[in-house]
């Protein structure tokens, strides 16, 4: 029997993710930033997994595309809301109910999953940049400081300080008088998480098993100790927890031949 391939891509505002799946088994996974060419970035992603596998790309059976530039790929068999993708990858890797919180580099998603995978509810932080990478972004550059130090920068701080806002704008003027104070700089991160963190626990009820994925989480262990902190139980990260959505849309495409 010749092998199923199938291809997961998820275009994200920040990073395009690639997973390519034999069967059910993953092959490769590649991420490349997303840029201003969403197709650019998905074709560079194609040509990375499909050389990784040692396939040529005619192999792949069914190519899923989600995420915010799902519409540029022109190879793609079709399209699937994140949510759907999200809620199939992360139920792969823990098939129980359980409550999704996918940190992105754009907009935060809480879904609500059952038993089964069946999706029962899901809600979008869309509106602010609160919460999200964009937020993590922006605080770092403020602090002139590279984005892939903060997380263990954080985790040097001893303090409890605290962010009074959500909003990115007004926390900024916040940040200046932390500096202006002589806050010690990761005092001043940390509390940049802390603020993600609220706004997270308060998008949402997050009850039951709460599972974390998306980049922020891959590159910010730190975001998933403060959730546990706030709930007062331990929260599950998957295995490469930024190619969820990825590995979620290579599913559904290897499904759609059976």
């Amino acid at each position: 029997m010749a092998t199923n391939w199938s291809l997961g891509l998820d275009l994200g505002a920040s990073a395009t993710k690639a997973v390519l799946l034999s069967g059910k088994v993953v092959k490769a996974r590649a991420v490349r930033k997303s840029g201003a060419d969403f197709a650019a970035a998905a074709k560079a992603c194609l040509a990375e997994v499909t050389s990784a596998a040692g396939i040529d790309a005619e192999k792949i059976h069914r190519t899923v595309a989600t995420g915010y530039g799902r519409r540029n790929v022109d190879f793609a068999t079709t399209t699937v809301t994140e949510i759907t993708c999200h809620a199939r990858g992360c139920h792969a890797s823990f098939p129980r109910a359980i409550t999704i919180v996918d940190i992105g580099g754009q907009d935060n998603k809480v879904i609500v999953v059952e038993d089964s995978g069946a999706r029962r509810s899901f809600k979008m932080n869309r509106k602010c940049a609160a919460g999200t990478g964009a937020f993590l972004e922006e605080i770092a550059s403020r602090l002139d400081t590279p984005l892939s130090a903060i997380n263990d920068l954080a985790g040097e701080a001893t303090g409890n300080v605290e962010l009074g806002s959500f909003c990115t704008v007004f926390a900024k003027t916040e940040l200046l008088a932390l500096i202006a104070q002589g806050t010690p700089l990761p005092e001043i991160i940390k509390a940049a998480f802390r603020s993600v963190g609220k706004r997270i626990v308060e998008m949402d009820p997050l009850t039951g098993q709460v599972v974390m994925t998306g980049g922020v989480v891959a590159h910010n262990p730190i975001i998933v100790e403060l959730i546990s902190d706030a709930l007062g139980r331990k929260v599950l990260v998957p295995d490469h927890p930024q190619y969820t959505g990825a590995l979620g849309a290579a599913l559904i495409a290897g499904e759609m031949d059976t």
